[in-house]
């Protein structure tokens, strides 16, 4: 081995540790990512936003929790074994709409639709995802991203409340309307509250952007 292989050989030693040291060091750390709190009538579900991998889909999901756009919003399609979805409809079914822009496929960014982790819903178009939102109820591989589909973006991951989910997930459910799998008795998001909002300053509305529906007793 000659002189100049060796000096690189020693470089490469010497640097490696380094270079890892730092990349490990720039990632964020749990107290550094968005932690989003579900309070629902279940119970509470905190997520972790995986915004360094989604930073899109995190952005557009943060920007609607400080809105106050999902608060009162039901889980409107609840399939035990595959998912939890939210983020469209109130206590009758009646359509909240939402004028966040739609948000580009980040599918492709190497997380998987496992059991816990947060995705964005969307039509057959791979950037029409805005607000709908769903929690995996078991491994998904079939909404992941390949070569032949865009696939479903997960953002963030439950790391708290699975318990509530696994609860919602498995409430009876019926068609209304044109809707399917839809619970029979509402269970809403109440609130959905930034946890630490010191790592994400965005200006926030002074007041509710809209009426909370309350069913009638």
């Amino acid at each position: 081995m000659g002189l100049s292989q060796v000096a690189k050989q020693l470089n490469f030693t010497f640097l490696a540790p380094i270079a890892i040291a730092l990349a490990l060091f720039a990632m964020p750390t749990l107290a550094e990512r968005p932690m989003v709190l579900l309070d629902t009538e279940e119970g509470e579900i905190t997520l972790q936003l995986f915004t360094e991998l989604a930073p899109q889909s995190s952005l557009g999901f943060l920007k609607l929790v400080e809105g106050f756009h999902y608060d009162g919003l039901i889980f409107h399609r609840v399939i035990d074994g595959f998912m939890i979805q939210s983020g469209g409809f109130t206590f009758d079914m009646s359509r909240r709409q939402s004028d966040a822009p739609d948000i580009v496929n980040e599918a492709s960014n190497g997380l998987k639709n496992i059991r816990g982790t947060v995705a964005l819903a969307r039509t057959a178009d791979p950037d029409s995802a805005r607000a709908q939102f769903f929690i995996n109820h078991r491994d998904n591989p079939s909404l992941d991203a390949t070569s032949k589909q865009a696939g479903y973006t997960v953002f963030g991951k439950v790391t708290n409340g699975m318990r509530v989910v696994d609860k919602i997930a498995k409430v009876p459910t019926r068609n209304y309307g044109g809707f399917q799998d839809v619970p029979v008795e509402p269970i809403r998001i109440l609130s959905a509250r930034l946890l630490n909002p010191s790592i994400w300053e965005q200006p926030r509305p002074e007041k509710l952007t809209f009426e909370r529906p309350v069913p009638e007793p």
